[in-house]
Formats: structure tokens, sequence, C-alpha cells
């Protein structure tokens, strides 16, 4: 096998926003394969959205959600750890995902946020999901936007 070359130089930190969709799947594949190539530390990173309706309505449903979410966030790091990247898992609460993912790449000081383009709200947006339109427009760093269906 071919050893992988780093396609952009200077990827130390990446930051992986999923929210266990579908189209989150073929973001943190690829955030993989560049973490790998590129010897970069992954933060993977899943925001509940929530409101204060939630839980008046439904009791315990953030913290199911919140179980759900630490399960598949775990998984995602087993795989890169397998891959013999360093990563690290945050999860959030609250009611502005984008604030969130753009808090954590500030703070972290990651080379990119890597997400897909559409997420759990996708049918707001017909080409792109809200929040990952809302991360490019606020993000500090570069945004890779991966689509559903890449190529292999």
């Amino acid at each position: 096998m071919a050893k992988q070359i780093c396609p952009t130089p200077g990827f130390e930190k990446l930051l992986i926003a999923t929210d266990g969709s579908e189209f989150s799947k073929a973001a943190i594949n690829e955030a993989i394969n560049i973490a790998k190539a590129c010897s970069s530390k992954l933060f993977v990173l899943s925001v509940i959205e929530i409101n204060p309706e939630y839980e008046a309505i439904a009791p315990g449903i953030v913290e199911k959600a919140e179980k759900e979410m630490r399960k598949h966030l775990d998984s995602v790091k087993s795989k890169a750890v397998k891959e013999g990247i360093e990563c690290e898992i945050i999860i959030h609460q609250g009611e502005e995902p984008y604030q969130y993912i753009i808090d954590e790449a500030a703070k972290r000081k990651v080379n990119a946020i890597i997400m897909g383009s559409h997420g759990r709200t996708g049918l707001k947006r017909l080409m792109m999901g809200s929040v990952t339109a809302r991360v490019i427009g606020h993000a500090p760093c570069q945004v890779l936007v991966v689509p559903l269906k890449t190529k292999k």
C-alpha cells in the first residue's frame, strides 16, 4: 500500500463536527484519512441541540440523546485510535450548534473543521445544512465540507 501524502501541510489539529447522521459519516471517514496522512490530532465534537421545551415535553430525552451520542463519539474515537490517531471527544448541549463548533475550533486552535454538507436539519436548506452554512460563515479556520457520496 502506498504511503499517504498530507494534502495540506499544517493540519496538526482537526475538528470533526458530527451529529451521527449519514451525512457526517463521509466527513468522519475523510477526517480520519486526512489525520492519518498528516499525523493530526482529532477532536470529535457533537452538539445535542436542545431548548427548554424538550425537557418539559419529554423528561429524560436529553439524557437519552446524550447517551446515544456519546456511544457514537466513542465509536469514532475507536476507529481513529485504531488508525494510530490521537483523538479526543467533546460533547455539548445547547440551542446553537454552530456556535459551539466555532468556539471549540477557536479554543483548541484547530487548523480545519471537517463536517458533512447536511445533518439532521438538512431539510431547512436545499443545498447545504443550516449548521454547516453558519459554521462556514463564522469559522476561525478553514472548513472542509464533505458531501455524502465521496469518491474512494
